[in-house]
């Protein structure tokens, strides 16, 4: 088997996503790097010896050598770079979320359909030990039919990760219910087989918005991220010279197969974890963490006050915590390689993709107007059914 060969666009924080799909002699090999910093492009060059570097992107979209694209690049260039890839005749990987626009979402996948190129998204949560183990035990109804799905995402390292670059600025992610929710709101759809299609938010920017900023053009101080520093949150320095997004969140959100749901998002926590709540007509099920040891717990027997004895106790496979996400990254790297090369029957799915980012999009617009209500706009029947058929015809 030859392998395919590989183009990245942006090597930057989700460079380590290109490094597993390094595989020489292994079925794919990464040949060509695009990067608009010098330092990243010499980075990439240690890490993939032979590949080519380039500042211009268009170097690595149009090469008749590249086989297949990563899109890793700040989120408001997804649409841009993942057209022009498809209209090239790659396979295109974007990483979450699609883009940070409704309108740019649809038009990925409009040019998905009318190229015949493989649209692959990286919503590497799907393949979470704990998610899959949450879908297996409601699939097999031990908790009766979904009603309701309450998440809590507890983003202790957020000061570090999204208010000190290009993450705090709405320009580039619109917000984190779009940003840092894609996953979570992927991962409610998908364990309760359905899309939004109302939702209602709150938020505000509590604690990040008057901490010291550092000036225009400086760039990020080398500690900017600490495992154990930068706590508690008003130690924070050198911030984002631009912040106009929120560091607390609140969405409920109604399904179109009638499932109702909550999420809520807070980036000033010590911990760092998620805490998925799901309520059947027969039973729950929630998540005791989400990485080494975590597990799932099932109330399905009988009526109580609260008790901590659940009725099952379901360990979550062991998975190697430096794989990335849980053990997750490299069978997303994996997933889409076989895409790539064979175009199979994927877990993830653009579409709900697109839902996703719709869902964070409308809830930022009702959370910076008040909390008014806003319904998410369907997406054209005819890309419904050429992404549920699996992309058919596609190169």
């Amino acid at each position: 088997m030859t392998d395919l060969r590989l183009g990245v666009l942006g090597y930057g924080m989700r460079g380590p996503l290109a490094r597993r799909a390094h595989r020489p002699g292994d079925g794919a090999r990464v040949t060509a790097v695009a990067d608009p910093d010098k330092g990243s492009r010499k980075q990439a060059a240690a890490a993939f010896p032979g590949a080519a570097t380039t500042p211009d992107h268009r170097k690595v979209v149009e090469d008749p050598e590249v086989d297949a694209v990563f899109v890793l690049t700040p989120d408001d260039t997804h649409a841009d770079l993942a057209c022009a890839a498809l209209k090239a005749g790659k396979a295109v990987f974007v990483e979450k979320p699609l883009d940070v626009t409704i309108e740019r979402c649809d038009e990925i996948l409009r040019t998905a359909r009318e190229t015949g190129s493989r649209l692959y998204v990286g919503h590497n949560m799907r393949h979470m030990p704990v998610i899959r183990l949450m879908r297996d035990i409601i699939a097999r109804g031990d908790i009766g039919a979904v009603k309701t799905v309450w998440v809590r995402h507890f983003v202790g390292y957020g000061g570090d990760f999204y208010f000190k670059d290009w993450h705090a600025e709405r320009d580039h992610t619109t917000g984190l219910l779009l940003q840092k929710a894609a996953h979570d709101i992927d991962v409610l759809h998908w364990l309760a087989g359905g899309w939004t299609d109302r939702v209602q938010a709150m938020g505000d920017l509590m604690v990040y918005g008057d901490l010291p900023r550092r000036a225009p053009g400086r760039p990020k101080s080398e500690d900017w991220y600490t495992k154990d520093g930068h706590w508690p949150p008003a130690t924070q320095r050198d911030l984002n010279p631009v912040i106009d997004i929120e560091d607390v969140s609140l969405v409920n959100m109604r399904l179109d197969n009638g499932v109702l749901a909550a999420y809520q998002q807070c980036h000033f926590t010590p911990d760092y974890w998620r805490n998925y709540t799901v309520i059947g007509d027969a039973g729950r099920l929630e998540n005791v963490g989400d990485g080494p040891g975590a597990e799932v717990r099932v109330w399905n027997s009988r009526r109580s006050g609260h008790r901590t004895d659940a009725d099952a106790v379901h360990h979550v496979p062991d998975a190697a915590s430096s794989a990335g996400h849980g053990g997750a990254d490299p069978l997303l790297i994996d997933e889409f390689l076989r895409f790539a090369r064979t175009g199979c029957r994927t877990d993830t799915s653009p579409v709900a993709a697109r839902m996703a980012v719709a869902a964070g999009v409308r809830a930022t617009e009702s959370l910076r107007d008040g909390g008014t209500p806003r319904d998410i706009p369907p997406l054209d029947p005819d890309l419904l059914r050429y992404f549920a058929e699996g992309q058919p015809g596609s190169h």
